[in-house]
């Protein structure tokens, strides 16, 4: 693997972790009505980014 790879794949994980922890952060301070609505609205999100990478 060339060093350029490493870096990107290093960059991502990272953007991947931090992103992980500030939804978990976000989820704990959220009220539990607001946690339940995301977790809702997951799923019609998932469908709308996957349409979108589509085109």
């Amino acid at each position: 693997m060339d060093h350029i790879a490493l870096a990107t794949a290093l960059i991502v994980g990272t953007g991947l972790l931090c992103a992980t922890a500030v939804c978990i952060v976000a989820i704990c301070r959220a009220h539990r009505t607001d946690v339940v609505a995301v977790v809702r609205a997951l799923p019609e999100l998932a469908l709308t980014l996957v349409r979108r990478r589509r085109r």
